[in-house]
């Protein structure tokens, strides 16, 4: 039996998951993903991943024969690497976009970035458009970034670090970097009148192989020199391409959650897309176009329980949502500070929450926002639920009563971006294993009346 291990960072949590030939995950381990304060700017910490990476590996090859590897990381980053470096490469060290101070550039920045007509890639705060974080970076510390003979994207860095080989891939660099322009495949005006086109290597598909880990590697971890490493993956893509190759040209929409939650539909036309909404056009793995529009999910879930007085995991029922609607209390969006189709906008609570609803209303909160941004991407066909919100299952069936009869689906695992990402080792060969299970819908009273009415409350405080 051949085994595969993927590298999972996502912006939260850390993962590493060991897949049989059957795509089940028969060793896993996770941490939290870390940001250092210490030093310029708030950071990655790279070493304590790389360190923990390479225990991880070393147990699981210790267990069992793993013969491919491959990696998929959050978006919005990218690594200054000096290639002729030892250790990290890095000649700065990994910004993490939700830094605040870069912001400091926009007055110059913003009239370099190219047109939302090109890009399709909205200006998001802080360091979410990763071309602002890379400007900041070449204006504040210019003999350093100077040293730089490459940018890679996340993805990619990881699979530098494992396999000395230096590539770019499309999905990282086609989400809201400012960097690419999708409708004609190449790279934006920033980068060329910025100098930084040399630096980025060779643009490969995700799944093209890269070959076997350094010595240095093999030699820390045990894996065998047939061990074969993915070029890599933007991790919402990765969920997303389990169902571009299972569902074809028929239209479908991938509900991908977590930290961020991101409305993926194929075949919408471009037309219907605002800037200023957290709407964007993403790349998938073959390069084609994809509408997209997002909201801090997993954050804004987090601050509404926060603001209530809920636990996370607080246990709940129809009967708490049928409360919360009855009730009519509201949660008006935005709690993520900017982000989303309500930017600009403080979140609040309007009304008295009843007892022990707080996570009902954090979870119809999340339901109508993504009810809102399905009608926003024009969604049709059958939707796809993946990720964190698989583990509330009545936040998924309140969206499927909110788009009935449109059909609504639950992944029956919550490792889709881990199954996507596998795909990369099986290029045209056996489909992904899409394991879903129907979303029947809840049966609240009057939801559609709550619907309109938390809709025109969010709409009246637009700015």
């Amino acid at each position: 039996m051949k085994y595969m291990l993927i590298f999972d960072v996502g912006k939260t949590h850390i993962k590493l998951h060991l897949l049989n030939d059957k795509l089940e995950s028969v060793f896993n381990r996770g941490i939290d993903n870390r940001v250092l304060d210490n030093g310029n700017y708030p950071h990655f910490d790279i070493d304590g991943i790389w360190q923990w990476l390479l225990s991880g590996v070393k147990d699981a090859a210790g267990q069992y024969p793993i013969s491919a590897l491959a990696v998929t990381t959050h978006g919005a980053t990218a690594a200054l690497v000096n290639r002729h470096e030892a250790g990290t490469g890095l000649v700065l060290p990994v910004l993490d976009y939700e830094y605040t101070g870069i912001e400091s550039c926009n007055a110059t920045y913003n009239d370099l970035r190219s047109d939302y007509s090109v890009t399709y890639s909205p200006n998001l705060p802080a360091g979410q458009n990763l071309g602002r974080q890379l400007y900041w970076q070449q204006q504040t510390f210019p003999e350093k970034f100077s040293e730089a003979t490459d940018i890679l994207l996340y993805p990619q860095y990881w699979a530098w670090r494992l396999t000395g080989a230096l590539c770019s891939e499309v999905t990282s660099l086609g989400c809201h970097t400012d960097l690419w322009a999708p409708l004609t495949a190449e790279f934006s005006s920033l980068v060329t009148e910025l100098g930084w086109t040399e630096k980025f290597p060779a643009v490969v598909p995700a799944w093209t192989s890269l070959g076997p880990v350094t010595p240095e590697v093999m030699a820390e971890t045990g894996l065998a020199p047939d061990c074969q490493v993915f070029a890599g993956i933007h991790d919402s893509n990765a969920s997303f391409l389990r169902y571009r190759v299972s569902c074809g040209d028929n239209p479908f929409t991938v509900v991908s959650t977590g930290t961020w939650s991101i409305v993926m539909a194929s075949g919408t036309a471009k037309e219907g897309l605002e800037e200023k909404r957290d709407m964007l056009i993403n790349v998938d793995a073959i390069g084609q176009p994809v509408a997209c529009a997002r909201f801090m999910g997993g954050r804004e879930y987090a601050s509404i329980c926060s603001l209530t007085g809920a636990r996370l995991n607080q246990p709940y029922g129809e009967p708490e949502l049928q409360e919360v609607v009855d009730s009519g209390v509201l949660a008006l969006p935005d709690f993520s500070g900017g982000s989303g189709p309500f930017p600009g906008t403080d979140g609040r609570v309007l009304g008295a929450v009843p007892e022990n609803c707080g996570v009902a209303l954090a979870s119809l909160y999340c339901a109508l926002m993504l009810d809102y941004q399905l009608d926003m991407v024009s969604s049709t066909g059958d939707i796809y639920i993946e990720g964190a919100f698989l583990k509330n299952p009545l936040l998924c069936k309140a969206l499927a009563q909110l788009r009935y009869p449109q059909k609504v689906w639950m992944s029956a695992d919550d490792t889709g971006t881990v199954q996507g990402c596998a795909y990369l080792a099986n290029w045209g060969g056996k489909q992904p294993n899409l394991a879903l299970e129907a979303c029947e819908p809840t049966q609240l009273n009057k939801l559609g009346d709550y619907k309109n009415s938390w809709r025109q409350a969010a709409e009246s405080r637009r700015q």
